[in-house]
């Protein structure tokens, strides 16, 4: 193992997407370092991110983080139907039904084995078959989408408990009018769901007769957790990955679509990037080390009007982005956090292997029902 003596370690996830390509290219890199986390706090996207890294099905965290920056849809397809079909999923107990029959119909195996994951024909056959997919979606509807249907193909949940470092999570409860955290021992699929509910995108989750909605809705970043004594008091560095908290991502909408993900988008860089700043500034008056992901500094301003779009370009790219920023965090901080210097293959021979071998984990091109 790359390390000196240890260094405990924090690590804050924050929420965004798509553009959490960038935390996952920069888990990359810090896995390549095989850094382990004693502390991991996390909100909205950047939970998945964490539990990627942490707890991927399949167990290699490498290669899971690779395969979420191919989720995207194809360049071409994506200009004339700019959603996410292989994300956001029809909702109704019918459209569950038929992701699970079509799962597991011979012929869907048989074309997904004749069409490379990622491509135009694939996206195009997915397309077709989430245009199939019944929906219950009315004007009395909560909410637009099925709560995350393959979490569970991307998250060993058993393998999560068992995890060495403590792992946190939040979600918003409606009926308390508070922010709840949960940590390791709560952990499953449907808080998750719950965790990810993001309002309008999808409708309020409910757990134990109580309902939630995303927690990164309203705390992008959850460092409530960071200044509890009994984890703030164990940790000697903080790492904070903040995707959400930079201005420059405040562009002219390119169309009423655009328009609408931007609305979502502009209070939550405020609240990130206020509250990014507090947090240093609290810790420094406690005498700890924040350090920060600076990813935005290897965006080029001609991606920026882009860089919400789910296009398989984009999170590809932002994915580079954040490993090259992840590589360049690790040797200039590397020696305060107890790592030697890197040794060993570089990654970008890893993610060649990545893509040309999809059978480590299960095949996630599942029949995604789009919002048609």
């Amino acid at each position: 193992m790359n390390s000196t003596p240890h260094v405990k370690t924090g690590l804050v996830l924050g929420g965004g997407a798509p553009n959490s390509s960038l935390i996952a290219g920069a888990l990359v890199a810090f896995a390549e370092r095989e850094m382990e986390f004693d502390v991991m706090s996390t909100s909205g996207a950047g939970a998945l991110m964490g539990l990627l890294y942490n707890c991927p099905r399949g167990g290699d965290r490498i290669e899971a983080l690779t395969r979420w920056s191919q989720i995207g849809v194809s360049d071409e397809l994506y200009q004339f139907f700019p959603v996410n079909h292989k994300v956001f999923m029809k909702p109704g107990d019918h459209a569950h039904q038929f992701r699970q029959a079509m799962s597991g119909n011979p012929w869907m195996k048989w074309c997904q084995s004749m069409f490379p994951q990622g491509g135009l024909l694939s996206d195009m056959m997915q397309l077709t078959w989430a245009s199939m997919c019944p929906s219950n979606l009315s004007k009395k509807s909560l909410g637009l989408c099925a709560h995350l249907p393959f979490v569970e193909d991307y998250v060993d949940f058993d393998l999560a408990h068992h995890h060495a470092g403590e792992f946190y999570f939040n979600a918003f409860n409606l009926d308390q009018s508070k922010m709840e955290v949960w940590g390791k021992e709560k952990l499953s699929a449907e808080r998750i769901r719950a965790a990810f509910s993001f309002p309008f995108i999808y409708p309020p989750y409910e757990l134990d007769g109580q309902w939630y909605i995303e927690g990164a809705s309203i705390e992008p970043l959850n460092f409530e957790v960071m200044t509890r004594p009994e984890v703030e008091d164990h940790v000697d560095v903080v790492i904070v990955a903040d995707i959400l908290g930079s201005y420059r991502l405040l562009q002219k909408p390119r169309n009423l679509y655009d328009a609408w993900v931007k609305s979502i988008i502009t209070p939550l860089v405020k609240i990130a990037h206020s509250d990014t700043q507090m947090y240093k500034m609290q810790m420094a008056q406690h005498g700890k080390t924040v350090l920060q992901l600076d990813f935005y500094k290897n965006v080029p301003d001609a991606w920026l009007p882009e860089i919400f779009d789910w296009s398989e370009s984009n999170l590809k790219r932002l994915f580079e982005v954040g490993y090259q920023t992840g590589q360049e965090f690790l040797e200039e901080h590397g020696l305060l956090l107890g790592l030697l210097p890197a040794t060993g293959k570089p990654a970008r021979v890893h993610h060649a292997a990545v893509r040309q071998n999809h059978h480590t984990l299960p095949d996630l091109r599942m029949p995604a029902g789009a919002l048609i």
